[in-house]
């Protein structure tokens, strides 16, 4: 559960709570014999049996493919199979050894998908609890143009803690729902800055959603950090001119 200072449209502000959205749907997964069913992580490969492992052992893709042929040097029968469960991440340098100090960088891509840009990652502090609420920016964007423009990657709902702030946050999901729009959200004095959750988080474009349903409301926050647009047009090409006809 994390927190929130949020600003309503008369510059009141409070600091509410947020949870993620949860399915309230259970699933459960059988076989064909109606036994329960679970996921489970599986060892796959080590890396000392991979191809660059094993191009280090025969030098050319040639030697690595007779030696595939003549045995499964590929394989490590005493891990592969094996069931993992409590597992970290690890980062490795080019010669396969762990390492601590690591370089994170931020990769820009262009609508085609090329790479436009690449800087270093800044790991920034959370900006969406301090003194400077999110102010109400009045920035409405309709459900229908929202969903077609943006991708929404994660949500967190707003719940109060009293009844104070139950007023003020129904209040404000009445106003989305009559407006049927979403509100735009951001960070600092302008609400221009995108909202950073946790520190060293993904900076997301915030959109506010209100709902209700006589005394209840529903007030959701939702997470973009890609927007939807279409690649330019091919050029077309020049009609090539006709050969001229043979003088007869």
């Amino acid at each position: 559960m994390g927190e929130i200072n949020i600003a309503n449209d008369a510059g009141r502000d409070a600091i509410i709570n947020t949870e993620h959205v949860r399915s309230s749907k259970k699933v459960r997964w059988l076989d064909e014999q109606d036994r329960q069913v679970n996921s489970v992580r599986i060892m796959k490969a080590t890396i000392d049996c991979g191809y660059d492992a094993l191009m280090d052992q025969h030098d050319t893709a040639e030697a690595v493919g007779q030696s595939l042929i003549d045995g499964d040097p590929e394989i490590d029968v005493e891990a592969v199979g094996s069931f993992l469960r409590e597992v970290s991440r690890v980062y490795v340098d080019k010669s396969r050894h762990l390492v601590h100090k690591i370089k994170r960088f931020e990769i820009i891509r262009a609508p085609d998908g090329s790479e436009r840009e690449r800087r270093p990652r800044n790991l920034q502090p959370p900006n969406v609890s301090t003194d400077i609420p999110l102010r109400w920016s009045g920035i409405m964007i309709k459900k229908q143009e929202a969903y077609k423009k943006f991708v929404f990657v994660s949500k967190q709902q707003m719940v109060h803690v009293n009844g104070l702030t139950y007023d003020f946050l129904f209040s404000m999901a009445k106003s989305l729902e009559e407006a049927d729009s979403l509100m735009l959200l951001g960070a600092g004095p302008k609400s221009n800055q995108p909202l950073i959750l946790r520190r060293g988080a993904s900076p997301y474009r915030g959109f506010l959603e209100g709902r209700t349903d006589g005394e209840k409301y529903c007030l959701i926050l939702h997470l973009s950090n890609l927007e939807l647009r279409a690649p330019e047009a091919p050029k077309e090409e020049a009609p090539k001119e006709k050969d001229e006809e043979a003088k007869s």
